[in-house]
């Protein structure tokens, strides 16, 4: 029987967040970098890509340039992918165990608090600049050391920090939005605590996780997208982007890439909660400097 609202190491979910989030990163890779692809799509400038959809868009890119170019602009998505899931993952820990109430409970409130804590930490020290330098590697066609002298080059240690504020925006409610559906999903498939999740458990439970927080908050990752590509210059603000966005595309632009972004995110998220919950099981099973509690 698993222990009831343990407290347990952050030491434990950073360790087992590092090892998921770089699984995870490399599994969905081609479907974010479409996804990419089809938002950067400005329709009121006219531009136009040679495909409209996820599956549409891997046959043209394996095509037209080869397999191995759907990994473009992995290297530092990958890079940060590994830090920033032990962050989020450590520090949603850490927040969790602040916010219990005298019987260990947690509102789905707190959670989502819990989460958004977490994505807005995640997103200042590892996402933006990562983000940044992936969505204009993706964008310009280059690697990722020619895509990083290109922006320091040309804008300096502030173009790598392009779009910050929409990126806490987007992976703040990203986080707060599957923290608080995969915590309610786990307290209810284990009775509370009572039966351990089985990976089949947290596969399911992440995918429906990612489904949730993906259609809750596309418009975010839309406008982060517009804040961090080559034309970020034409808006003023995150606001501003909003603005424009609406005002020349429509509502509809701001599920663009919806599609392929759900079929990145829904197996995506499946594969790291799955990955974390049977990781940090098996590391506190087997090594007793994860074991027992804080």
């Amino acid at each position: 029987m698993a222990a009831k609202n343990q407290k347990k190491s952050p030491f434990l979910a950073m360790t087992a967040g590092c090892i998921a989030g770089g699984v995870e990163a490399t599994a969905v890779w081609p479907m974010e970098f479409i996804k990419t692809q089809l938002q950067l799509q400005s329709k009121s400038k006219g531009a136009k890509l040679p495909y409209s959809g996820m599956v549409e868009g891997l046959v043209y890119t394996v095509r037209s340039t080869g397999f191995f170019s759907l990994y473009r602009g992995l290297t530092p998505t990958l890079l940060g992918s590994i830090p920033k899931a032990g962050i989020r993952f450590g520090l949603n820990s850490v927040i969790k165990d602040n916010l219990r109430d005298e019987n260990g409970k947690l509102t789905p409130a707190k959670n989502f608090v819990a989460g958004l804590g977490a994505g807005v930490s995640e997103a200042f020290m590892i996402v933006a600049p990562v983000e940044t330098v992936k969505t204009k590697c993706i964008e310009l066609n280059m690697s990722f050391s020619n895509g990083f002298t290109h922006i320091m080059r040309n804008e300096g240690v502030s173009g790598i920090y392009q779009g910050s504020f929409a990126t806490a925006l987007k992976q703040g409610s990203n986080q707060g939005l599957r923290f608080m559906w995969f915590n309610e999903y786990k307290r209810i498939v284990t009775n509370d605590g009572e039966k351990n999740l089985t990976p089949l458990m947290g596969l399911f439970g992440g995918m429906s996780a990612g489904c949730f927080s993906t259609l809750g908050n596309n418009p975010f990752d839309v406008v982060k997208t517009r804040m961090q590509g080559t034309k970020a210059a034409q808006y003023s603000s995150t606001m501003d982007c909003f603005t424009q966005i609406l005002r020349n595309e429509g509502i509809g632009a701001f599920y663009a890439g919806v599609v392929p972004r759900l079929g990145r995110v829904v197996p995506g998220q499946g594969i790291i909660f799955m990955s974390f919950e049977t990781i940090q099981q098996t590391l506190e099973k087997n090594f007793s400097i994860f074991g027992g509690k804080v």
